[in-house]
């Protein structure tokens, strides 16, 4: 008799819980699924039930990263246009212990992700919905006069290429760049952005 569907879905979810724990710890490189197995505390062969092999595990542990970057605590926007662009950038820097594990994590799946086409596909979305959220702000404080005029896309762009630059530079070098230091850098970055051009 086969197992309830109640009870796959459950052990499913203790699979993916510790693919977390996997990455958490190792990041994509250490992510294999005899590695799973031994966080699940379970043979090779009940993961390999779940994942075919190494690709669909990936494909899965970047569907839960990107969940977790979801779910996570994040700071509200005070109001919308700067402010809120402001919130966006803080969100992605390394700023709580939780912020630092989470950037560690997608930064080791960067590798991964390139040598995949349709991982590099799936990750170029994501940096999509990212410039979209930003650029949402953007066009928002140029209307309330908060920015002089320019091109919301390549604003956006600009943004978040400083803001993942401080994200490797506080990873790399966190006693350098600590949270006081990274918010500094990116009031600073904001503050230039709103300076009249000319």
């Amino acid at each position: 008799m086969p197992p309830a569907r109640a009870d796959h879905d459950a052990r499913r979810e203790d699979v993916s819980a510790a693919v977390w724990r996997v990455l958490a710890e190792h990041g994509f490189p250490g992510l294999t699924l005899r590695a799973v197995a031994a966080a699940l505390g379970a043979s090779t062969g009940l993961v390999t039930h779940y994942f075919a092999g190494k690709r669909e595990l990936v494909a899965h542990a970047l569907d839960i990263l990107e969940i977790r970057t979801a779910q996570r605590t994040r700071l509200a926007a005070p109001a919308p246009g700067l402010p809120a662009l402001r919130t966006h950038i803080r969100n992605i820097l390394p700023l709580t212990p939780d912020g630092l594990a989470m950037n560690r994590i997608w930064v080791s799946s960067w590798d991964v992700a390139l040598a995949d086409l349709d991982l590099f596909a799936a990750q170029t979305r994501r940096y999509e919905r990212i410039r979209t959220a930003l650029r949402e702000s953007i066009v928002e404080a140029y209307r309330r006069g908060e920015l002089p005029p320019g091109d919301p896309d390549e604003v956006a762009a600009t943004a978040l290429a400083f803001t993942h630059g401080l994200v490797v530079q506080a990873l790399f070098d966190p006693d350098r760049f600590p949270a006081d230091r990274q918010t500094r850098l990116a009031d600073d970055f904001l503050a230039r952005l709103a300076q009249p051009i000319g």
